[in-house]
């Protein structure tokens, strides 16, 4: 199991707009972009598509950008990353495995799968936006060394 390339984006475009959440202020696509190290191409196609899913509202204008649709405590990671790559789960098996039939070990291997994709999942629909901005702020705060 990975985290794509794709969702991490999302998720750091997601967590630049929760920082900002309090200040409702838009932020540009390329504000974004240069805050997060997202290539500003790619992350256009991005908040596109989390907008078309609800989770980004756009505002036009001179002052225009993107803000979060929802509070950040109400966006699970599993719900952007499921915006991001759909709802299937990648394959339980691949190569040989796939096609032989249900021998005991082969069982077993699925089974074990399984239960992992369903852990993975449980964590990712119990965390939120906002809990996973808070534990960035947090370690930001542990890293920072005041020197007198």
């Amino acid at each position: 199991m990975e985290l794509s390339l794709k969702s991490e984006y999302a998720i750091l475009a997601l967590l630049e707009l929760a920082s900002h959440f309090t200040a409702a202020q838009p932020l540009q696509s390329r504000q974004i972009a240069s805050q997060r190290n997202i290539p500003d191409r790619y992350l256009e196609h991005l908040l596109a598509t989390l907008r078309r899913n609800g989770l980004v509202r756009s505002q036009r204008g001179s002052k225009g950008g993107y803000l979060l649709a929802r509070e950040p405590w109400s966006i699970s990671i599993l719900e952007i990353v499921r915006c991001i790559e759909g709802n299937d789960p990648p394959s339980s098996v691949t190569g040989k495995v796939q096609n032989s039939p249900d021998a005991p070990d082969i069982s077993v291997v699925r089974e074990l799968w399984q239960t992992a994709q369903k852990a993975a999942t449980e964590v990712l629909a119990n965390s939120t936006l906002k809990d996973l901005y808070e534990l960035e702020k947090q370690r930001q705060l542990s890293t920072t060394m005041y020197y007198i």
